[in-house]
């Protein structure tokens, strides 16, 4: 049963889990336990593009992945377009709230059915800087998914797209930040397109010392250009697109 405890007991069996053989088996248990039939994790990218560079773990039938991949729906397949408007997660049948329709969508919905994936509840999972990603299950045509187990996958989902990024990118969380209190701010201001001097004045720093942050931060991250300094900076979590956007 989907209750709170057992949500619990999946999280802290995600966070021990080492190997995605052994994530899948959880996620098998997972559905098992909200009586659905598939999962997908995922980062919402053209992989037969990138395979390399997200992650990805699903039991979908063999013939529909095909499918899906060579239609390049990863950023835009319509449960995908939707959790990235979504904060908390839904259910595919409620997901017109959240993104307008395209033509192609019935089409992909009609598919995936004929495929023996019907009803379905997707947790999405966006960290800044990185691709967008989510956690799916979903049932088999003629049951739908309910609220129990939209609650359920909410308590789980981080927890096991957490995982799967782990085994995937192990050097991630050994990571430390990359950059200083004052070069993340000259980074941030340098971001929104301000000079030199504007930065300086904000700060009450020197020209020179902006400049000498701004260096340190494209040595440390390789970077040779703003863009690309911000770019690294994003990927990597020490600042965001909030931070660049506040005023």
């Amino acid at each position: 049963m989907p209750t709170i405890d057992a949500a619990h007991v999946f999280e802290l069996e995600f966070a021990r889990v080492k190997t995605g053989a052994n994530l899948a088996d959880l996620l098998r248990e997972a559905c098992a336990a909200m009586g659905c039939a598939w999962f997908a994790l995922s980062h919402h990218l053209d992989f037969l593009a990138a395979p390399e560079k997200g992650v990805r773990v699903h039991n979908y039938p063999e013939d529909w992945a095909y499918w899906f991949d060579q239609n390049r729906l990863g950023p835009s397949d319509p449960v995908h377009r939707a959790s990235q408007r979504s904060r908390a997660g839904f259910l595919w049948h409620d997901m017109r709230r959240y993104d307008t329709p395209r033509a192609g969508d019935e089409i992909v919905l009609a598919e995936a059915q004929r495929h023996g994936i019907g009803d379905g509840l997707t947790v999405p999972a966006h960290i800044p800087g990185d691709a967008h990603g989510s956690v799916s299950f979903a049932w088999r045509p003629g049951s739908a998914a309910d609220p129990d187990a939209l609650q359920f996958a909410r308590m789980i989902g981080g927890a096991a797209f957490e995982a799967a990024d782990r085994i995937a990118n192990p050097d991630r969380s050994r990571a430390a930040p990359r950059l200083t209190d004052r070069q993340r701010e000259c980074v941030i201001w340098a971001a929104k397109g301000n000079p030199i001097w504007r930065i300086g004045r904000h700060l009450e720093l020197s020209p020179d010392t902006v400049r000498e942050h701004l260096r340190n931060a494209r040595l440390r991250y390789g970077a040779n250009g703003g863009i690309m300094l911000t770019v690294r900076a994003l990927y990597d979590g020490d600042i965001s697109f909030v931070d660049i956007a506040r005023r």
